[in-house]
């Protein structure tokens, strides 16, 4: 038996499109100042955001196909595309940090000019932007992996505009042109440290791998806790979506007595205490010897 909820994500087609259009406006500017004032830092800066841009559009429709209905096919419909722009969102940015790494080394061997009132400026702009951005994707960050990842790139690129932002004042004050490249390099170490637990998390999920935050021993407890069931078996637990988890299991017991009430009260606790909403249960008749696999 099985008890099928239509919990659908959440909608934030206003927060993407807000949040594409605010940061395209930004990557413009702050790619040509960074060209007018020489930095590599306010381009390196740029050239993340504009990854981020490409993020949120990955993003926004992976947001919008996990909303499309299930079909004969697709029996899941497309929830798993959020997962998948999650993992891609993760290796984009780590591809694109090396890139931004390299560029800064470089510049330690072929130092230029750089216009620090510029950048200092540019890169106060780019903190209100990226402040602003985040805050539109604040309210689902906790129950979505993918609006998550939305999130932490917004987050942590504001913080990013910060450092810019201080560079440009020390280089203003000391002419310290060297400055430049140490910031990148430390940009770059702040994406890395916020992208690692994204990349992590959803390659797991695309590997339907448990969800963190799901004790799977904690369940199989549970399960083998309810009443009459002698042993549990084949319990599997895997994200159909950054939103949504699924399990299946074989339970057994000696009598048909009480199954659907079992079932029926089993599902909603899975739901309120683990977060599981879709779940199918299969009843089996016998003893544990049938299972060598059983939790005992």
């Amino acid at each position: 038996m099985s008890a099928d909820h239509d919990h659908g994500p959440a909608t934030f087609d206003r927060a993407f499109a807000l949040g594409v259009g605010l940061n395209v406006i930004f990557v413009v500017t702050e790619a040509v100042f960074g060209v007018i004032a020489g930095s590599t830092a306010l381009l390196a800066d740029a050239a993340h955001n504009f990854s981020d841009v490409l993020g949120l559009l990955l993003a926004w429709g992976a947001s919008y196909l996990s909303r499309r209905p299930r079909s004969a096919r697709r029996t899941y419909g497309w929830r798993s595309s959020s997962i998948l722009a999650a993992l891609i969102n993760a290796v984009v940015l780590l591809v694109v940090t090396g890139g931004i790494a390299w560029q800064a080394i470089q510049r330690f061997g072929t130092p230029e000019p750089v216009g620090g009132g510029i950048v200092a400026w540019v890169a106060l702009v780019g903190v209100g932007v990226n402040t602003a951005t985040a805050l539109l994707f604040m309210r689902g960050r906790k129950n979505d992996l993918n609006i998550r990842g939305a999130f932490l790139h917004m987050a942590a690129d504001a913080a990013v505009s910060a450092g810019v932002a201080v560079a440009g004042v020390v280089i203003l004050v000391t002419a310290w042109s060297w400055i430049d490249p140490v910031v990148t390099l430390l940009i770059a170490g702040v994406i890395l440290g916020g992208t690692w637990g994204l990349l992590r998390e959803s390659f797991n999920l695309a590997l339907h791998a448990v969800p963190e935050g799901i004790d799977p021993e904690a369940v199989e407890a549970y399960l083998l806790g309810l009443p009459g069931v002698t042993a549990v078996h084949d319990v599997h637990i895997w994200a159909m979506s950054t939103t949504e988890t699924a399990l299946t299991a074989h339970l057994v017991k000696q009598d048909a007595r009480g199954d659907d009430a079992i079932i029926a009260d089993a599902t909603r606790v899975l739901l309120d205490r683990f977060g599981i909403e879709h779940t199918t249960l299969q009843w089996e008749r016998g003893s544990d010897a049938c299972c060598p696999r059983a939790m005992r």
